[in-house]
């Protein structure tokens, strides 16, 4: 079960103008499955995206590159189509073509140009894309479109997930209401690195569409960039973001401003809600583990050092025992990877927990004490330099039986 995550409330979840979900059952691996959904843009909307780093990634996340650098443009994209069940990664020119025959059969539909589709594709790798069975399912994708389907296209997009992953805040900006509702699937193989995550994230703001792409970045960084379940980068990693402009306040033009700060934080709130849950829910996942090291030269090597305890096996596995065996988190840190890195420097925090002061055991720990803190949930690990004023923070869960059976049944 996740991690203290709480049953979706489809109410919770508010519409965005211009934007409309359509999910329908069209067969792609199993029967009886929505896997196919169809998210439909008004005119005028603009997105932005960023992708996995991945070196080979999946056909679809190829196409969705050509087609925000093509004629089109980010400004005249007009749907994003989604399948699960198979990645159409590892399919070589096969692969590409299918994912341009999807576009070419939504566009149809929608009566626009193929390179105003983005595809989007999750679930095994290296299979043949059924496209046939994605193209017959399309009419029946577009017949639901409403505003109101957040939450089974959260339920649509969803592989080895056990529950839909959806957040939605409002705020006010030029005394106009605005939206900000998102969706992401993910259980394995997350550590997007963005540059089988996939997260879609909306709002009817106006902002200048030369900020968007900025902006999504931004947004990764803060959310998905900063969680981790097993150190693997999928063929397939997205994050969209998309301003419809319809919300009828004055264009935010600068991030500077107050709207613009209140704007971003309400849609980093979100992204980070997404993010999160993705770590809650977790193939396996027993613990929900925030990664806290402070007193770096940069960020970038707090981010290291961080990234190297939440991948750790030896970490994860102990979290799941509740084992309080604490030295492998201090190992972490050392083969993170600074040369120059001085362990008499090293301060280590379990939640409240004082472990180790000055590279050692600290006078006072108790392994009680970490036993009683290991048994928790949520549990925060903190990590101290001693080499500036840097910090950074990555969010992983623990390594059970259960990621291990999920993995090796998944094809099953």
């Amino acid at each position: 079960m996740p991690v203290n995550l709480p049953p979706l409330d489809p109410a919770q979840l508010h519409p965005v103008a211009g934007v409309r979900w359509g999910i329908a059952e069209a067969g792609v691996r199993k029967a009886n499955r929505k896997d196919l959904s169809l998210l439909l843009l008004d005119e005028g909307a603009s997105v932005a995206g960023v992708f996995t780093q991945n070196r080979f990634c999946a056909a679809p996340v190829q196409v969705c590159r050509e087609h925000l650098q093509g004629p089109q443009g980010p400004q005249g994209i007009r749907a994003l189509v989604i399948n699960t069940g198979n990645a159409n990664a590892g399919t070589g020119a096969a692969g590409l073509a299918h994912a341009r025959q999807t576009c070419d059969a939504v566009a149809a539909l929608l009566n626009c140009q193929p390179g105003q589709v983005l595809p989007f594709s999750t679930g095994v790798i290296m299979e043949p894309l059924p496209v046939e069975r994605i193209v017959a399912g399309l009419p029946a994708a577009l017949a639901d479109a409403g505003a109101s389907n957040w939450a089974k296209a959260a339920e649509g997009i969803m592989t080895t997930d056990t529950v839909p992953k959806a957040a939605s805040v409002q705020l006010t900006i030029g005394g106009k209401t605005v939206s900000v509702s998102g969706i992401s699937k993910g259980a394995g193989m997350i550590r997007p690195n963005m540059a089988t995550m996939l997260g879609f994230l909306a709002t009817d703001a106006a902002i200048t569409p030369e900020l968007l792409p900025g902006l999504a970045r931004e947004l990764a960084d803060g959310s998905f960039n900063r969680i981790t379940i097993d150190g693997d980068t999928s063929t397939n990693d997205s994050f969209v973001v998309i301003a419809t402009h319809q919300a009828g306040h004055a264009p935010i033009t600068a991030w500077d401003s107050a709207e613009g700060q209140a704007l971003k934080a309400a849609m980093l709130q979100v992204a980070r809600q997404l993010a999160h849950a993705i770590v809650r829910d977790g193939e396996g996942a027993t613990k929900f583990i925030t990664v806290q090291v402070e007193g770096g030269k940069n960020t970038a090597e707090c981010r290291l050092v961080a990234y190297a305890i939440a991948h750790s096996p030896l970490v994860k596995t102990a979290m799941f025992a509740s084992d309080p065996n604490l030295g492998r988190i201090l190992a972490a840190v050392g083969y993170a990877g600074i040369g120059d890195l001085d362990q008499s420097l090293i301060e280590l925090h379990l939640d409240d927990v004082h472990v180790a002061t000055q590279g050692g055991r600290h006078p006072a720990y108790q392994e009680a004490d970490g036993q009683r803190v290991m048994q928790q949930a949520e549990i925060t690990v903190r990590v101290g330099l001693g080499r500036g004023t840097a910090h950074d923070t990555v969010w992983t869960c623990d390594l059970s039986h259960d990621y291990v059976s999920i993995n090796a049944d998944y094809r099953s």
